[in-house]
């Protein structure tokens, strides 16, 4: 009895030592990573080749992280990290507005196919409506704006605006979207926070025009409510695109981490801040709830005893704003990093009792890291205690069942193939014409013999890849029963396949 309280009380301690308390692992859990080149000048101070490299090896430490989903920055401000005929070549690749990189390649096509390779989802993020970045910031020559200032705004922060109201604007945006997802095989559109722009204290957007013409010429009388129907009618007109062309791609917001407070409304949350609903005309639950959008991803960038936006209310309010789409928890991790757990203030950070609170919540799904590259840092050794605890075990994203509940067939023709220093496994993809069929990504499942074959068993998967192979480089010497499994777009999974492989180098 001595001894196993002695052994108890060391592995409590090695737990501590990691951040919290011992956690199951989670087969399906979305765990993304918002990559941002807006603001991130190392790259038009690298060749392209160079930014390939710095590219391929932020995918590697955020997959070995536990990341499964990279939110790639492509539209800042109304321009493109990819050749577009719509919109100039952004600044934040070459350097220069208008500008491409020399010479020319597709970082959007490169970080598709390095995510999809990986098993990864590559989520393309754009924001809507914001053309410039400053005072002094101007559209490059060839910019829409050229052709059409009529559809601008200029606020009292010196940026520059599609004006929202505007159908034009709306139809241009859309026309924008409809052209990635038309060559391009992204997983998702993805929008944060800047819808209409964030308040100069004492100064209304300047829309008095739009709003005699779309708002009190159509009958409406708050001019609130209005501004948040003109959102409504883009994200509306996006969600109805996406499932024309690829019903398969989702649509997917960020907004500011408060809807409403409670004093001003009885449906807000226990906070004191500033308010999207109100602020930036973002009436985010309704998405979700009219079917518009697929996932919601609220910014929750503060400490769990914030005095006027305390975390953990934030985090069970949203909890009860799903409406049956994913919800997934954005964080700052120098935020999450920085505090003390509350609980515990022993632990230098609130990584785990955030990921502890989060995974008990019924309806969240996910978490979302910002910025990918303070991961990729490892800021305050976060990057290692998700590799070590928190996210240690590989994960699928949630099953999109809105979208598609039909699993794929089974790969085919599994076989191991020895070589002189490891076996590699191949297989065959499932053919079908069904796009939404099709595999996007496979399961490596691994087991002694002798042990029962559970797939459902997270702690069991040793890779997610978007290739027919594995290669078991690195494994002990044993005899090992491999299962693999194909998965369709929407993380639906087929049964498995499996394969008896003795490691003997």
């Amino acid at each position: 009895m001595k001894r196993f309280k002695i052994t108890l009380v060391a592995a409590l301690m090695a737990m501590i030592a990691l951040g919290g308390v011992a956690q199951t692992a989670k087969k399906h859990e979305f765990r993304g990573a918002w990559m941002h080149i807006i603001g991130q000048k190392q790259y038009a101070n690298m060749t392209p080749e160079e930014t390939r490299n710095y590219l391929v090896y932020q995918l590697n430490e955020l997959k070995a992280s536990g990341v499964n989903a990279v939110i790639w920055q492509i539209r800042p401000q109304a321009d493109a990290a990819y050749p577009s005929k719509l919109e100039p070549w952004t600044r934040w690749i070459s350097g220069t507005a208008g500008v491409a990189p020399s010479p020319v390649w597709d970082p959007l096509q490169f970080m598709i196919d390095e995510c999809h390779k990986r098993g990864m989802e590559l989520h393309a993020w754009i924001n809507p409506y914001r053309v410039t970045s400053g005072k002094d910031d101007k559209p490059a020559e060839g910019h829409v704006y050229y052709q059409h200032p009529e559809w601008f705004l200029k606020y009292a922060d010196g940026k520059l605006y599609f004006d929202p109201a505007l159908p034009e604007s709306r139809n241009f945006i859309d026309k924008v979207v409809r052209d990635i997802i038309g060559r391009y095989d992204v997983d998702a559109i993805h929008m944060d926070d800047y819808f209409y722009p964030y308040p100069v204290t004492g100064v209304d957007f300047p829309d008095d025009a739009s709003w005699e013409k779309y708002g009190k010429g159509q009958g409406w009388t708050d001019k609130g409510d209005w501004r948040r129907h003109n959102v409504d009618l883009l994200i509306e007109q996006l969600h109805n695109t996406l499932q024309e062309v690829k019903p398969w791609v989702q649509l997917g917001i960020s907004p500011f981490g408060i809807w409403r407070n409670k004093d001003n409304d009885p449906r807000g949350s226990e906070t004191k801040g500033l308010q999207c609903y109100d602020a930036l005309y973002a009436d985010c639950p309704k998405w979700t709830k009219e079917g518009w959008v697929d996932y919601m991803v609220p910014q929750l960038y503060w400490e769990q005893e914030h005095p006027r936006a305390n975390n953990e209310i934030l985090m069970k309010w949203w909890n009860g704003e799903t409406y049956g789409r994913g919800m997934y928890y954005g964080y700052s991790v120098s935020n999450v990093m920085t505090h003390k757990d509350t609980r515990d203030s022993t632990i230098d950070n609130q990584l785990g009792e955030k990921l502890e609170l989060q995974r008990k919540l019924e309806n969240v799904t996910g978490v979302v890291w910002w910025p990918g590259y303070t991961v990729t840092n490892n800021y305050k050794n976060v990057a290692d205690k998700l590799k070590k605890k928190f996210m240690a075990a590989q994960a699928l994203p949630p099953v999109y069942t809105w979208l598609d509940n039909k699993a794929p067939e089974a790969v085919s023709k599994l076989k191991a193939e020895k070589s002189c220093c490891e076996t590699v496994l191949k297989w065959t993809a499932p053919k079908t014409n069904d796009d939404m069929q099709k595999a996007a990504r496979y399961v490596v499942y691994r087991f002694k013999v002798g042990e029962p074959v559970d797939v459902n068993k997270a702690e069991a998967i040793v890779d997610i890849t978007g290739e027919t192979c594995y290669h078991t480089h690195g494994t002990l010497k044993g005899k090992y029963v491999y299962a693999v499994t194909a998965v369709d777009r929407c993380n639906n999974e087929s049964v498995p396949v499996k394969v008896t492989v003795e490691i003997t180098k």
